[in-house]
C-alpha cells in the first residue's frame, strides 16, 4: 500500500488540531468509522485531531425526510479540513424525495477526482491474488452521473421510453487529467526511494486514458482529446510520463487478465466507478480498499465497501479499508510519514493472515483486528 500513496498538501497549522467531520452514514458505516478514527488517534506523535460527528444516509432520511441536512454541509465547508464518510444503503428503486448524500457531498464541496488505490499485499488471505500496484483517478462530478433524466410515453407504442443525460466538459476533464499525471510523478519519487527489486511497477510512470470515443464521439472524444493535452501542452513537465488509451470494454478485459501493465488509470465517472470497484477483487475484497474524495481545498476519505445489510451490527465487518482511506486523508492533509505507518500496520496484519475478519476467511471480529492493527503500530 505504501507506494500508493498520494502526496498533495494542503495547508495546515502543525500545532492546530486538525478538524475532521466523521459521517458514519449507514449499516456497518457506523462500525468501520469508529475503527479508522480510533486508528488515528493512536498514531504516536501525530497530528492531533478535532472530531465532529454528522448526520447523512438513508436511514437519515427515512427518520427526517432528507439524506444530507444542510448542517452537515454547512460544516464540513466552513469548520472541517477533511472527513471520513461512511457508506450509504441508497436503494436500487426509485424512492421520492431521496437522493444519494455521498454524491451530493462530492458536489457540493467540490471534490473532483475520486482517487483509489490498488495494490497487492502477500497475505495468506489472498492465496490467488494478481500482483498490481495500480491508482485510478475516476472523475467525480459529471457523466450519467448529473442524474438529468427523464421519461416519457412513445406515442408510437405507448410504452414507457427512459432517457439520462451525459455531461463531460473541457473544464472537469482537464483537472481529473491534470491530477492523474500529478500522481504518476508522485508515486514515481516515491518509488525510487525504493530499491528497485522491491518495487512491483518497475517501468517509467504511465497514463492510461480509458474511453469509448470510437462510439461516443462527442461525448468521449472531448474527455480524450482534454486529458491528452494536459501532457502534450506540458511536455517538460509531463515528458517523462508515458501515455496511452484504452477503450473501456478492452480496459476491463485486460485489467483482469494483466492488471500488472497498468501503474494511474484515469477514467470518465462511470466508467471509473466501474473499473475501481472491479479491480478491488483483484487484490481480494472491498473490504481493503480505501478511496479519496479529492477537490482543491477539501479530502474526503471513503472506504469503498458498501453498507452490508447483512452484516451490520454483528461486529464482524472489515475495518482495513476504512483505516487505508483515513490514511489517505492523512496523505492529502500533508501529514506522509504517519498515513505510512497506518499503511505499513495494516500491510503487517494481512501479512500474518492470523486476525482477519470473515469477508477474508477469517474469524475475527472488528475490534480483533483494530487492535491487531494498533499493535503494529
Amino acid at each position: 500500500m505504501a507506494s500508493n500513496i498520494l502526496r498533495r498538501s494542503f495547508a495546515t497549522a502543525s500545532s492546530a488540531p486538525l478538524k475532521i467531520g466523521l459521517i458514519p452514514a449507514d449499516g456497518i458505516g457506523r462500525e468501520v468509522i469508529p475503527a479508522a478514527q480510533r486508528v488515528l488517534e493512536s498514531l504516536s506523535n501525530g497530528p492531533r485531531f478535532d472530531f465532529v460527528h454528522l448526520d447523512a444516509g438513508f436511514e437519515y432520511f427515512q427518520k427526517t425526510g432528507t439524506a444530507l441536512p444542510q448542517v452537515t454541509i454547512d460544516t464540513l465547508k466552513n469548520e472541517c479540513q477533511g472527513a471520513l464518510f461512511g457508506a450509504v444503503s441508497s436503494p436500487s428503486h426509485k424512492v421520492a424525495g431521496y437522493s444519494s448524500p455521498i454524491v451530493a457531498l462530492r458536489k457540493h464541496l467540490d471534490l473532483y477526482a475520486n482517487v483509489r488505490p490498488v495494490a497487492s499485499v502477500a497475505s495468506p488471505a489472498f492465496p490467488n491474488q494478481k500482483v498490481l500496484d495500480m491508482l485510478i483517478i475516476r472523475e467525480n462530478t459529471e457523466c450519467l452521473y448529473i442524474k438529468s433524466e427523464r421519461q416519457e410515453v412513445d406515442p408510437a407504442t405507448g410504452l414507457k421510453v427512459a432517457y439520462a443525460d451525459r455531461k463531460i466538459s473541457e473544464y472537469a476533464s482537464k483537472r481529473a487529467g491534470t491530477m492523474a499525471f500529478n500522481m504518476a510523478l508522485t508515486r514515481q519519487q516515491l518509488r525510487e526511494q525504493k530499491p528497485l527489486e522491491n518495487r512491483i511497477w518497475k517501468h517509467k510512470p504511465r497514463v492510461t486514458i480509458v474511453h469509448k470515443s470510437n462510439v461516443m464521439s462527442v461525448t468521449d472524444g472531448l474527455w480524450r482529446e482534454t486529458v491528452r493535452a494536459v501532457k502534450e501542452d506540458n511536455p517538460e513537465k509531463y515528458g517523462g510520463v508515458d501515455m496511452e488509451e484504452q477503450l473501456v470494454d478492452s480496459m476491463v478485459y485486460r485489467m483482469f487478465r494483466e492488471p500488472e501493465a497498468f501503474d494511474v488509470v484515469v477514467a470518465p465517472n462511470l466508467y471509473g466507478d466501474i473499473i475501481s470497484d472491479g479491480a478491488a477483487a483483484l487484490v481480494g475484497s472491498l473490504g481493503v480498499v480505501p478511496s479519496a474524495n479529492v477537490g482543491d481545498n477539501f479530502v474526503m476519505g471513503e472506504p469503498v465497501h458498501g453498507s452490508a445489510p447483512d452484516i451490520a451490527g454483528k461486529g464482524i465487518s472489515n475495518p482495513i479499508a476504512a483505516i487505508r482511506s483515513a490514511g489517505l486523508l492523512l496523505e492529502h492533509l500533508g501529514h506522509t510519514q504517519h498515513a505510512l505507518k497506518m499503511y505499513d500496520a495494516v500491510d503487517a496484519v494481512l501479512a500474518d493472515g492470523s486476525i482477519l475478519t470473515p469477508d477474508l476467511g477469517g474469524k475475527s471480529t472488528t475490534n480483533e483486528v483494530v487492535e491487531a492493527v494498533l499493535k503494529h503500530l
